[in-house]
């Protein structure tokens, strides 16, 4: 798990790099928790950053900033979010985000604990955005598509989450998500897969990796 969790976070932020050569201003991380980019970026005299995530989790992070003496960057942005009080798009337009400026999204380790409408709802929004947005995220397929040693594994880990009340709800077919990312408008994808993951970014053969399990996944709509 900690090495996939290290491979989605470094294809998100090369994929963002390359994302701001080619004209990307700002950058929306989505349920953010604890995540450092923002007082660590290259790229903060060329992106302003905005971490979304609930009020009370943004709060406790602040604090957690003071007490550690790390100073809050001019180019980064909080956008406290109760969505069940607020949408995303209403949320962002309260933190002064401007929709007009391409933007890029990063979604890690969100979207297996949400609804299916709830990310079809969050990425049409992102593929609304009118001068092109691109997006990040990670996904699993389906328990029943995996092999059966990742199945146990996976099985273990569900039953884990679920009795801290923080069940995994969500799993996508690959080849179908990538339909539905068409049809709302994505028009770029990359979709890396176990073996895909391993052949970039670990030494070991690809032949170790399974067909399913855990994916990263870009898309953009310019």
């Amino acid at each position: 798990m900690r090495i996939f969790i290290a491979a989605r976070t470094r294809f998100a932020e090369d994929t963002l790099s390359t994302a701001v050569e080619r004209g990307v201003t700002q950058l929306v991380v989505l349920g953010a928790g604890l995540d450092t980019y923002a007082y660590r970026s290259p790229l903060s005299h060329r992106l302003h950053v905005f971490e979304v995530d609930h009020p009370a989790t943004q709060a406790w992070k602040r604090g957690r900033l003071e007490e550690a003496a790390i100073a809050i960057p001019d180019s980064l942005t909080f956008a406290p979010i109760d969505f069940e009080h607020q949408t995303l798009s209403e949320g962002l337009a309260a933190a002064r985000f401007d929709p007009a400026q391409s933007t890029f999204f990063t979604w890690l380790g969100v979207v297996p604990y949400l609804t299916e409408d709830a990310v079809w709802s969050t990425l049409a929004f992102i593929a609304s955005l009118p001068n092109g947005a691109h997006v990040v995220f990670d996904y699993s397929n389906p328990p029943d598509s995996l092999p059966a040693e990742s199945r146990f594994h996976h099985d273990i880990r569900a039953a884990r989450v679920a009795a801290i009340g923080e069940a995994w709800l969500t799993y996508f077919e690959s080849d179908q998500l990538a339909e539905k990312l068409l049809a709302l408008g994505f028009s770029q994808i990359e979709d890396l897969g176990p073996p895909q993951i391993a052949a970039r970014y670990f030494p070991e053969p690809v032949s170790t990796a399974p067909e399913h399990g855990g994916h990263v996944i870009q898309a953009a709509t310019k």
